[in-house]
């Protein structure tokens, strides 16, 4: 007799195992079915042969948040936050500035700034804590609401008016959909402040300072801050979701890939793998792209033209190239004391270089200056690398989907530029190179199977959020077919590695009218 399955999950990256184990947790069947080897998604750990290990392609992290770690029970399941790391703006000449938790320091940095930057903070972490209920669950529509609907809004603007007081909610309704460099340039003087903020507000988003909505992308951001400080990533995480969702009684199938969401009469009844297999279940949720979705998995024929146009019409083109390389020693940064290695280190000297950046990307170019996010996690994990050896992860923005002259002939050579750009830091670098991995947005598309390699599943812009995310007619984790859900990073609030999206779509699914 063929087991009962009530959930199939396509994906089991870190919001497919989070919604896995919400609905495992609440009784139900749950099969999750992911096409690698092993879970995680892009937050799975790599390897360059076999003794180089890397975090993913998302190295550094707020922890999740108290509610999920407790409904979850992943601290039985060994998760804990990492430790605390600061963030260094790098200076070609050793004039490096440190942003932590509690201020900023840095030579040359003007004390108007070192003063107005705690109170800068302070404003917008209570901005970003006023927006919680909004980030915490399902979007609310604005037509036909029902009573989660209402709820969620009401506490929205009890937060904005009372929470934050009069004059703070008429500064967050004046910067909310405006541009990071309009504020940051209101705020302070020095360009290595702004840039490291600015960097926070577009990294991941085909979005330069100057794009309006990026003060929005900048508080997702520091909303995760309400959980713990940034800390490096680990598979600790991936590691405790599994366990978790596996202990409640989910199943997890590797080399298992989709290839098609069986849909009758309008209703989502299964799935086709490769090779033919069919499975059965009473519903099905999709952590994939929900380009790849619905266009894919789904396709057109069942769905309405008009809606299967706005799907066509989601942006989101991935602009973040990630690379690793396997360090024969421990590298040197000119003015930098090694007990700062170990930190996030940013190559965004300014605003202006920010944008330069972006432009290019825009024309299919990469700039010969891309804005670089560095970390050295095997400084805080010695079993990452052999003895006295270490890994360096890099993302390297603005990198295009589309390169001009195309990716075969100069994807080992832009590789090598931002080696060279990383010597100019770090003068012994380029010695210690053992090996690498060059990642562009084309090849994580084909690994993760993100449409054109975007981090987020689609852009965070303003009318790709909250209630139209990831599109008019499939928000609130809901779809136009029966019984099929989302819960990745395309869904609201968007990526990270905050789990929202997953179980913001368990409990839709577990919900009125979710689980029919």
């Amino acid at each position: 007799m063929t087991e009962r399955i009530d959930v199939i999950i396509i994906g089991a990256g870190h919001n497919g195992l989070v919604c896995a184990a919400y609905l495992a947790h609440a009784g139900m069947k749950v099969l999750c079915l992911e096409s690698a080897d092993s879970a995680g998604g892009m937050s799975a750990s790599r390897s360059i042969s076999d003794d180089y290990h890397f975090p993913g392609l998302a190295h550094v992290a707020h922890p999740l948040s108290r509610a999920i770690r407790q409904d979850l029970k992943l601290d039985k399941f060994g998760y804990t936050p990492g430790k605390a790391i600061d963030t260094v703006s790098l200076d070609v000449d050793g004039k490096h500035l440190t942003i932590g938790s509690t201020g900023v320091s840095g030579e040359g940095l003007p004390a108007r700034d070192m003063s107005a930057y705690a109170e800068f903070r302070e404003r917008y972490l209570a901005f970003a804590k006023a927006v919680r209920p909004l980030f915490e669950n399902k979007p609310p529509r604005l037509k036909d609401m029902d009573f989660p609907d209402k709820t969620a809004l009401v506490r929205l603007g009890w937060n904005l008016r009372m929470g934050l007081g009069r004059e703070s909610m008429y500064e967050f309704l004046r910067v909310a959909a405006i541009n990071i460099y309009d504020v940051l340039n209101e705020a302070f003087e020095d360009d290595r402040l702004k840039g490291a903020i600015a960097t926070d507000a577009v990294m991941g988003s085909a979005m330069g300072p100057r794009t309006p909505g990026t003060v929005l992308t900048w508080l997702q951001r520091l909303y995760g801050e309400q959980s713990g400080p940034l800390s490096m990533q680990s598979g600790q995480l991936v590691n405790a979701l599994t366990q978790s969702a596996e202990h409640a009684g989910a199943k997890l199938r590797f080399g298992a890939h989709v290839e098609k969401i069986l849909i009758e009469n309008g209703k989502a009844f299964g799935v086709e793998l490769a090779g033919g297999e069919m499975l059965k279940a009473r519903i099905i949720i999709s952590n994939a792209d929900p380009r790849a979705t619905l266009t894919s998995l789904v396709g057109a024929p069942q769905l309405d033209a008009m809606f299967a146009n706005r799907v066509a019409q989601i942006r989101g083109s991935g602009v973040v190239a990630k690379l690793h390389l396997a360090l024969s020693g421990k590298p040197e940064f000119t003015g930098l004391p090694e007990s700062q290695l170990g930190d996030r280190l940013l190559v965004a000297p300014s605003m202006k270089y920010i944008e330069h950046a972006f432009n290019h990307s825009k024309y299919n170019e990469c700039s010969g200056s891309p804005v670089l996010e560095i970390t050295i996690p095997s400084l805080h994990d010695n079993s990452l690398a052999p003895d006295s050896h270490h890994v360096m992860s890099v993302n390297v923005a603005f990198v295009p989907y589309e390169l001009e002259g195309g990716w075969a002939e100069q994807q080992s050579t832009i590789a090598y530029k931002v080696i060279s750009q990383l010597g100019q830091y770090s003068p012994n670098l380029k010695s210690l190179v053992v090996d690498h991995e060059f990642l562009t947005p084309r090849d994580i598309e084909a690994e993760f199977h993100a449409v054109h390699g975007h981090w987020h599943h689609g852009e965070l812009s303003i009318h790709q959020s909250f209630m139209m995310r990831p599109l008019h007619g499939a928000a609130q984790y809901d779809t136009p077919v029966d019984g099929l859900f989302l819960c990745g990073a395309g869904c609201h609030p968007g990526g990270g590695l905050t789990g929202l999206p997953g179980r913001n779509a368990a409990r839709r699914v577990l919900g009125p009218g979710g689980a029919k």
